[in-house]
């Protein structure tokens, strides 16, 4: 229920009123940037934003600012009108929503976050085991969608380039389906640092390429032969990690970094250079390929399963 504050305050009907446009300024990225804010729209994104506040609100990050709905919305989900610490909840139209947010029609509830992003360092300090790069990712759909996919197989985190998409662009958000406020996503990084502080911390890094000189598929039967043996005296290293013994060649279940380029045109032959390896997704039909968000989700899917299932011995 409403505290006695929220009840007195009159419904936002005023489309032109300066707080909606104030907050429809968000859909734009020099507004986000200004402020360090975004939206999130609609009851899986702000269920998921309102999660992320009451568990990093302890430790003093806001996530949640301001929280706009219908009565409707509140209606089909009572949840929404449950006070939550350090967020004004105000009564809106459909029409307000509409005008607030990037969707064609009012999905019934609209969140102001602050950005969550985190320092790269932050995420190394926890010596993570699968990362996803995006580099040069321009589709804000596509990001979404990615950062989603690393979200359900259990990344530790998605680094974000600077000359990527936005990700807290609005369709990147809605894309993402809450997963944006699962996992660390760090942004703005300069790729060819960003592959040497991951070498440095210990992860192989693979580059998603359609013409990649290994086959996802064969690194698999590679990794489950592994398994059978004893002993992993021959588990190879990334060919940018040091003088380890050993072979050197790619191997799933050790810590990784995927590095993901752009939807037309792949990884640039200057970004291969900057990986350990680069491997490719078989294709059995005709396709010419896979889409970038699906490729990303079989590869990620390869590491987790393969890292899932390797032995406490190892």
């Amino acid at each position: 229920m409403h505290d006695a504050g929220r009840l007195q305050a009159p419904i936002i009907a005023n489309t032109r009123s300066d707080r909606v446009r104030d907050v429809a300024k968000l859909a734009g990225r020099p507004a986000r940037l200004k402020r360090g804010q975004f939206l999130a729209e609609g009851p899986q994104a702000v269920r998921e934003a309102l999660a992320a506040h009451r568990n990093r609100a302890p430790s003093g990050r806001v996530v949640v600012v301001q929280l706009f709905a219908t009565q409707e919305c509140l209606n089909r989900f009572p949840e929404f009108d449950e006070p939550v610490s350090g967020v004004k909840l105000r009564l809106a139209t459909d029409e307000v929503l509409a005008v607030m947010g990037d969707t064609v029609s009012s999905q019934g509830v609209i969140a102001v976050c602050n950005t969550i992003d985190v320092e790269l360092a932050e995420v190394l300090e926890r010596r993570p085991r699968l990362i996803a790069v995006f580099s040069r990712m321009r589709d804000p759909g596509n990001a979404g969608a990615v950062l989603r996919a690393a979200d359900a197989a259990g990344a530790d985190a998605v680094v974000i380039t600077a000359s990527s998409v936005d990700i807290y662009n609005p369709k990147a958000v809605r894309s993402t389906a809450g997963s944006i406020f699962h996992l660390p996503v760090v942004v703005g990084e300069d790729l060819g640092a960003l592959t040497r502080r991951l070498n440095e911390s210990g992860l192989q890094l693979f580059a998603a390429h359609g013409y990649g000189n290994h086959d996802l598929d064969v690194l698999q039967d590679e990794c489950a032969s592994r398994r059978l043996r004893r002993g992993d005296e021959d588990v190879p290293v990334s060919k940018h990690m040091g003088n380890r013994q050993g072979p050197k060649g790619p191997a799933l279940e050790l810590p990784t970094a995927w590095i993901f380029g752009n939807e037309a045109q792949g990884l640039a032959e200057t970004e291969l250079a900057m990986t350990d390896y680069s491997v490719s997704v078989p294709v059995y039909g005709t396709a010419e390929s896979l889409n970038l968000a699906t490729a990303a989700t079989v590869c990620l899917y390869a590491s987790a399963r393969a890292q899932r299932n390797r032995r406490p011995a190892d």
